[in-house]
């Protein structure tokens, strides 16, 4: 594959329209990059009309095309990703990786019309929440990689709170203790990360701040959406008390270890995540306990 400058990306996508029209969840991601400014890169399997286009923000890939026109041993760009392609990408995918992790996730859209919005919860003394600023990136830098993650896609704080949009949960010490932000905000939709110190969660902190979000996203006219594991039934119960529904299912694939030249194929394994940033939890948008 050949990696693609923003502008020579700009008129890949454009020209194949690969990535039109935007669905509701992680395929925000391509114009996450391209229109928002988002940070990630671009690949093809040649400059002049491509045939088959790859990106990848953070650890989420998106495959796009003609599978057969790529020579798998040129995957290796993508190794340690979840992986969004059509089925017919399966077989490059096994024959470019040793192992491809199957991961069931669930599409949540918020509803049109959801009084959740308008329905602050209560919450501690002492604890309040609000649309974060530029001055707030050191609050997201010094909660750590428990809530900095969400940073991920935009290449860290700073770009996230100027090009993006970010509601926090803070205490009297101004310590962050929850954050709703745009994950990957693209034209139409945005998919939202959601993250709750361990210590503070089940306090209506993430739902306070994912409330304030999708009242300012939907000012802006972006449908918010939710993007959860199947397994992961404390975000998908997140997703639902705060207006969210069921909108469709996917399959994403963890790719793990780029195969040696002479390898032929890969293992299919149980729908159990490797990829993690704390054990046995992987990292998805929307993935954190109220």
């Amino acid at each position: 594959m050949i990696e693609l400058s923003p502008d020579q990306a700009a008129r890949a996508v454009a020209s194949t329209g690969s990535f039109v029209p935007e669905p509701p969840g992680p395929a925000a991601l391509a114009p996450h990059i391209i229109v928002r400014g988002g940070a990630g890169r671009w690949w093809a399997d040649r400059l002049a009309t491509p045939r088959a286009l790859a990106v990848r923000s953070a650890d989420h890939c998106l495959l796009r095309g003609d599978p057969r026109v790529l020579d798998p041993l040129l995957l290796a760009p993508l190794d340690g990703t979840y992986v969004d392609a059509p089925d017919r990408f399966l077989p490059l995918l096994g024959a470019a990786f040793r192992r491809l992790t199957p991961w069931e996730r669930m599409v949540y859209v918020l509803s049109e019309a959801s009084p959740e919005l308008s329905e602050s919860p209560v919450l501690p003394t002492g604890l309040t929440v609000r649309e974060l600023g530029p001055a707030d990136a050191s609050a997201i830098l010094g909660a750590g990689s428990d809530l900095d993650w969400i940073a991920a896609p935009w290449g860290g704080p700073h770009r996230l709170l100027a090009g993006g949009h970010a509601w926090g949960a803070f205490d009297a010490q101004r310590r962050l203790l929850a954050l709703a932000a745009t994950y990957f905000l693209g034209s139409r939709y945005a998919d939202l990360g959601v993250a709750t110190l361990q210590s503070h969660r089940r306090l209506g902190l993430a739902r306070g701040c994912v409330a304030g979000l999708c009242r300012d996203l939907g000012a802006r006219g972006v449908t918010p959406t939710w993007t959860a594991g199947r397994s992961n039934t404390a975000s998908r119960g997140l997703a639902w008390t705060s207006g969210f529904r069921l909108h469709r299912e996917l399959v994403h694939y963890y790719v793990d270890t780029p195969v040696a030249a002479e390898t032929s194929g890969a293992m299919l394994l149980p729908d159990v995540p490797r990829h993690s940033r704390t054990a046995g939890s992987p990292v998805e948008p929307a993935g954190e306990t109220p």
